[in-house]
């Protein structure tokens, strides 16, 4: 069993949530703080041994010598996957899967828009104009083409689930060799597997992985010409996790017929970046419309981990040093 004695918290909660929080935190002292308030987080951390974060783990959450629980409330914790919380042997969690049906979504809606050439078709009806996009006849729905995850956490197994509704063939890759629901092929690096299956095979690539050193710039030069002329690429992940230039090469060069892209490697993306400009790219500023009971899918996660913490049971959204990022 594992004590909460004290509690900081910069998470601006609102009600009910907060009182929910509060009450599974009870009997521990809690310590609400804002975000910009120093010397009152340097104050709470001098006695507390957990923290629920409104962002990622800075250098001064991480003066807190009693800390052996962190909570960041968002997904893709790559920037507190920090070498030193794992030598404190400190638990890491976060709030993956909160927002993974919109985000599915968000994926299908670039797969869609892509596909149906959604550029070309309201420059068309800017024009006032009915019809003739070159080649538009021999386009093809998404129904029977084939989709490859990289990354079956929660935004990617949705997105699974979602794509076989659309009657597509779906290849995911992982760390772990677990059976996933709506996968029709798995491939594992536990057991030796690579990726290239689905970049050989895959009409549409979508990338759900975590940002680590092992993922950092993983879809390269290389890897991009082992994709399908006819294919596209979608990154719902990190920027990071594409080599960026070599993509914009890419799309250029017609090695693949497009991407879309919700994140890039600095954000936000300057304006005099060429990725603005590659051609059949779509780009959204890392920006999803949110699930309609979020807070209340944080407060949940929250509690559950609170009630494994005590208990002494895995927890929820735990990274490992696996997810180390260093290179950012």
């Amino acid at each position: 069993m594992n004590q909460l004695q004290s509690v900081l918290i910069t998470l601006p909660m609102p009600e009910p949530y907060l009182s929910t929080l509060l009450q599974t935190l009870h009997p521990a002292t809690v310590h609400l703080c804002q975000n910009n308030d120093a010397e009152g987080i340097k104050k709470a951390l001098e006695t507390a041994d957990a923290a629920i974060l409104n962002g990622d783990i800075t250098d001064l959450i991480m003066t807190g010598e009693k800390l052996r629980w962190i909570h960041c409330d968002h997904s893709g914790l790559t920037r507190s996957a920090r070498p030193d919380v794992f030598r404190r042997g400190i638990a890491v969690t976060g709030s993956a899967g909160r927002s993974a049906p919109t985000l599915a979504e968000h994926a299908i809606l670039f797969m869609l828009a892509l596909t149906y050439d959604l550029h070309g078709l309201h420059e068309l009806q800017k024009k006032h104009q009915w019809g003739g996009l070159p080649g538009y006849n021999d386009r093809r729905g998404l129904i029977g083409k084939t989709v490859g995850i990289i990354g079956l956490g929660h935004t990617g197994k949705a997105l699974a689930v979602r794509c076989k509704a659309f009657g597509m063939q779906v290849l995911g890759y992982r760390r772990r060799a677990e059976p996933v629901e709506c996968v029709d092929r798995l491939y594992a690096r536990n057991q030796g597997d690579g990726f290239e299956p689905l970049l050989q095979e895959s009409d549409y690539l979508v990338l759900t992985t975590q940002l680590s050193d092992e993922t950092y710039h993983m879809i390269d030069a290389g890897a991009l010409r082992k994709m399908k002329p006819t294919a596209y690429l979608i990154n719902m992940c990190r920027g990071s996790v594409v080599d960026e230039p070599a993509l914009i090469e890419a799309l250029n060069g017609g090695v693949i017929a497009g991407a879309g892209v919700d994140t890039t490697e600095v954000e936000p993306l300057p304006a005099d970046s060429p990725l603005w400009d590659a051609k059949n790219l779509m780009l959204t500023p890392h920006n999803t419309p949110t699930v309609p009971n979020r807070w209340e899918r944080s407060c949940s996660i929250i509690c559950e981990n609170a009630a494994r913490f005590r208990e002494g049971r895995a927890l929820l959204n735990q990274i490992t040093p696996q997810d180390v990022y260093t290179k950012g």
